[in-house]
């Protein structure tokens, strides 16, 4: 990868910050997108600095579409290309947000963060969209209560990118998605056991552990580098069940 240019949003902790330096150690230099952590975010890109790679971090809130094109402006004037776009920011388990958010963060951000990145990529690049399954699958297996709306609005968002599957083949650009299981220590997990512990109690019990972070951010880097994954592909990681 050695050349590539890659942007992760959500990258200043967790799978996203992960994700960055795994990209970065196959030779990528990263743009790191964060919405408040800065200090985290700054941690992340020392980390790839370290590792011989430019890594600069750009603040946006992805449902903000001022701070969005802000962001993309600051990449264009720093690379004159992306070769990678990863979808990992989501939300909507968030208390203090209003009721569309989720809606607004993992469907009408996720689109409006392609349509700018679209521009700035050359045939041969890629969008990654990061994903759970109880989103994935959304409709056709239950999920948790609580889960329900972002479960939703992030099916929706997958469904969104789908449809553009013609246009990103007339670009020369390819769409991969990265679907997982409940990922120990992440926000998600942490909101939804303190609602559901007898669930996580239940899958730890079943499955031995739950997907760590490393195994998750280790799909999503490889659904970005690897040549032989078609257009549209679907990772799926950890127990589907």
């Amino acid at each position: 990868m050695i050349g590539k240019t890659a942007l992760v949003t959500g990258a200043s902790r967790g799978v996203g910050a992960r994700t960055a330096v795994l990209l970065a150690t196959a030779g990528a230099d990263v743009v790191i997108n964060y919405r408040e952590r800065k200090v985290l975010a700054e941690r992340v890109s020392q980390d790839i600095v370290r590792l011989g790679r430019r890594a600069p971090t750009a603040r946006a809130d992805l449902t903000d579409p001022g701070a969005v094109r802000r962001m993309f402006t600051a990449v264009a004037r720093t690379f004159d290309k992306l070769d990678l776009l990863v979808l990992n920011a989501s939300g909507g388990l968030e208390k203090d947000r209003p009721p569309d958010y989720a809606h607004r963060l993992n469907v009408d951000a996720q689109l409006r963060v392609v349509d700018l990145a679209l521009p700035l990529m050359p045939v041969g690049g890629r969008v990654v969209y990061v994903t759970s399954h109880h989103a994935h699958f959304y409709g056709r297996r239950p999920t948790i209560a609580e889960y329900e709306p972002v479960a939703a609005s992030k099916r929706a968002g997958e469904d969104a990118l789908r449809a553009r599957l013609d246009e990103l083949t007339e670009r020369g650009l390819h769409l991969v998605v990265v679907s997982g299981d409940v990922i120990e220590r992440t926000v998600t997990a942490v909101l939804l056991e303190r609602a559901r512990p007898e669930i996580f109690q239940h899958k730890r019990t079943r499955l031995g552990k739950l997907l760590d972070v490393d195994e998750f951010a280790t799909a999503v880097a490889r659904a970005a580098r690897d040549p032989g994954l078609g257009h549209g592909t679907t990772i799926y990681v950890g127990s589907t069940d």
